[in-house]
């Protein structure tokens, strides 16, 4: 039975690994860890074959090491799967103060699939919510012909959002210079807005009073699949009152996506980013 379950486990693995790359193409970044899925469920299936029939030649810590920490593996997996479809699940919230569109691959003459889901969110974001301010984030790749940051400026500026309503960010490179440059911007831009206002009630000839202004509201704006990682990262980075807002991502890449995340959580939570 367990057998014939981690056989048919081994075949759908390598069968999505063939399904990834051919739709995803050749340099599908992290397909590779679906032939290490199906390998490792083939050596489980042999090395269980093997025991049986030397279990008298090899010490009882062997199998209980390895079966302990495969079991340990999914846990940790289903875990922190469960956490990035929570994010995947997260509730828009409106009327936010600003809001960080994440930015992705530019092609040489359009954006990719992946942004293009990202911007048509945002748009109908922005549109729903005309005083909340966009952060365009995101760099200029050594590939890419112009930064993800003017990229998407183009595009929410020719699908009619208003250009003022939009702050760009073009430096950064990771989902974390994505939200610690967002974070000098929206200060710089939150420092120009208080001085504009100050310079407008020194005009009015009656006393006025100055009130501390509301604790800001963020907004991260990526792929389903990312929204709890970037989220998480926000937080590190001192936004006590950040939200995640998801756009759709590619349903035949969503699995490998989710998994290629939790990856990039380890990594990220290991090297103290979130």
């Amino acid at each position: 039975m367990v057998d014939g379950i981690l056989l048919i486990l081994a075949a759908l693995c390598a069968v999505y690994f063939v399904i990834i790359v051919i739709y995803g193409g050749i340099g599908t970044s992290f397909a590779f860890i679906w032939l290490f899925f199906a390998a490792l469920c083939v050596f489980l299936v042999y090395g269980k074959w093997y025991y049986s029939r030397h279990m008298f030649d090899i010490p009882k810590w062997v199998p209980v090491s390895i079966v302990t920490t495969c079991v340990m593996g999914v846990s940790v997996m289903a875990m922190i799967c469960t956490l990035v479809f929570l994010g995947v699940a997260s509730e828009e919230e409106p009327g936010l103060d600003y809001v960080i569109v994440l930015g992705a691959k530019v092609k040489e003459h359009t954006v990719s699939n992946s942004l293009k889901k990202r911007l048509d969110k945002a748009i109908d974001y922005a549109q729903k919510n005309p005083e909340t301010y966009l952060v365009l984030s995101g760099g200029k790749g050594a590939d890419e012909p112009i930064s993800e940051a003017q990229a998407m400026y183009k595009y929410l500026v020719y699908n009619g959002v208003r250009p003022e309503q939009l702050l760009l960010e073009d430096r950064s490179a990771s989902t974390v210079e994505n939200i610690a440059y967002s974070r000098l911007v929206i200060e710089g831009h939150r420092e120009r807005l208080r001085l504009e206002r100050e310079q407008q009630e020194k005009k009015r000839r009656e006393p006025y009073l100055m009130v501390d202004d509301k604790p800001v509201e963020i907004g991260v704006l990526t792929s389903n699949f990312h929204v709890f990682r970037a989220r998480m990262i926000a937080r590190k980075w001192g936004f006590e009152h950040v939200y995640g807002i998801s756009a759709q991502s590619d349903p035949v890449l969503f699995i490998h996506l989710c998994v290629r995340e939790c990856a990039s959580i380890i990594k990220d939570r290991l090297m103290g980013n979130m």
